[in-house]
């Protein structure tokens, strides 16, 4: 079975081994874990009941993890994205007026939309266009907003006043005390060469979190999923194609094509997969992946799925194959029925790993052309506005309309590729029809 595993995935090709990729994929599910209970919640405001959709999430993780483990051979988790789940619930229903059914219309068209554009090379050759320091500040820019997602949701950073957006969180806070605890942790497990930090870090603070009370301890270890029968193949497929309806379709196309595409290449620079000219080979497999699963998301009655930034865990708990994502894929096929017990890890617990993670994805700093001003324009709003908006699309369209700009006052034009005037336009097209 072992040798099966190596041949398949080609694991020692990759330096890596079969226990480590398990590990890997352990860790990924633990950082990521919220999500069963995170996303339905956030939906449940647009009127879509909670039961029903957790289980389309998860069945939505299992289905784009499983694919992109077997069949792209990538460690990258798939689920619902967190952002675009708030911009389906709050704005497109609660703000528009819109049903559910009908945004879950605007993402299936998204989804067909993305199948196209990947058989025809259309969103490769785009990514290709890509100069390699924008490619770096996406990495960056990944890595804050990574960071100031672990710093918030552990409470080590609070939303603060409107004279002061941000400031430090409650300090005297038990849970705010052993995440600061589990981020030291984790960092000399990791500087001492420890193999499975991270996991160590989350297992531990989990225990001392439900041994203070913090977390509580499941009243049962199993539970039945509900049916999906109340929101499978309940999108309103026609009520999309209203014209009125456009502005949203195109906002679902641009923020997922965008997160997927930066996310993409931050996890994959992380794992060392991109080759000389810093593309990932055979990046069609992975962008079909996240396509399809876009699709079935839909029909199950969940929002737009792609790789999940938090696979940068278990990349850097050593996950460098397709079975580092199916070992994921298999354990968020057990939350179906032990979700009582694989969501009591606390945000104390899996959040440092975020903030260690992000951390780690600064490293591409040290090659930003920070010299040439026509370069460190565009890159400085990629990191900045990432991470400060909380939307990693707004700070990469305005990578791609900043990029051009300066490059036609500095003389430079030549450096613009063709791809890149396309992916500045569709910034602009976005900025200009984004639904707010």
């Amino acid at each position: 079975m072992s040798s099966f595993l190596d041949n398949y995935f080609e694991i020692t090709k990759r330096g890596s081994t079969v226990s480590r990729e398990i590990l890997a994929g352990m860790t990924t599910f633990a950082t990521m874990a919220y999500i069963i209970i995170v996303n339905p919640k956030i939906l449940e405001a647009a009127g879509i009941p909670f039961g029903p959709s957790m289980v389309a999430t998860i069945i939505s993780a299992v289905f784009g993890t499983l694919a992109m483990g077997l069949y792209a051979k990538r460690p990258f988790a798939v689920a619902p994205y967190m952002g675009e789940n708030a911009f389906i619930a709050f704005t497109v229903v609660k703000v528009m007026g819109h049903t559910w059914q009908t945004a879950l219309g605007a993402i299936f068209f998204g989804g067909i939309l993305f199948i196209i554009f990947t058989v025809t090379g259309i969103r490769s050759w785009l990514i290709r266009a890509i100069p390699k320091n924008l490619k770096n500040a996406f990495v960056a820019g990944i890595g804050l907003f990574l960071a100031f997602i672990g710093l918030n949701t552990t409470g080590i950073v609070s939303v603060g006043i409107p004279g002061a957006p941000v400031h430090i969180g409650d300090l005297t806070n038990p849970a705010v005390l052993l995440a600061v605890g589990c981020f030291f942790l984790t960092a000399i497990l990791m500087a001492r060469n420890i193999n499975g930090a991270l996991i160590i870090g989350i297992i531990v603070t989990s225990c001392l979190a439900i041994g203070i009370g913090i977390a509580d301890l499941p009243e049962t270890l199993f539970s039945t999923p509900p049916s999906l029968e109340p929101i499978m193949f309940k999108l309103d497929i026609l009520g999309a194609l209203n014209w009125a309806f456009i502005s949203v379709i195109l906002t679902v196309f641009v923020l997922d094509f965008l997160d997927t595409m930066g996310t993409l290449y931050a996890v994959s620079h992380r794992a060392g997969l991109l080759d000389k000219n810093g593309d990932l080979p055979q990046i069609e497999r992975p962008l079909m992946v996240d396509a399809v699963t876009t699709v079935f998301a839909s029909l199950l009655g969940t929002t737009t799925t792609g790789v999940f930034v938090e696979s940068a865990t278990g990349i850097e708990a050593g996950g460098r194959t397709g079975l580092t994502a199916v070992t994921t894929a298999i354990l968020f096929l057990a939350a179906l029925f032990l979700a009582p017990l694989l969501t009591i890890i606390p945000a104390c617990a899996y959040g440092p790993s975020l903030i260690v993670v992000g951390m780690l994805m600064l490293a591409p700093c040290k090659e930003l052309e920070l010299d040439d001003i026509s370069e460190l324009v565009p890159a400085f709003l990629v990191i900045t506005l990432m991470s400060f908006t909380y939307n990693l699309g707004i700070g990469m369209t305005a990578g791609f309309i900043a990029y051009p700009v300066m490059k036609a006052v500095t003389g430079k034009l030549n450096q613009v590729s063709p791809g890149l005037w396309v992916l500045c336009l569709l910034s602009v097209v976005f900025f200009i029809t984004c639904p707010h």
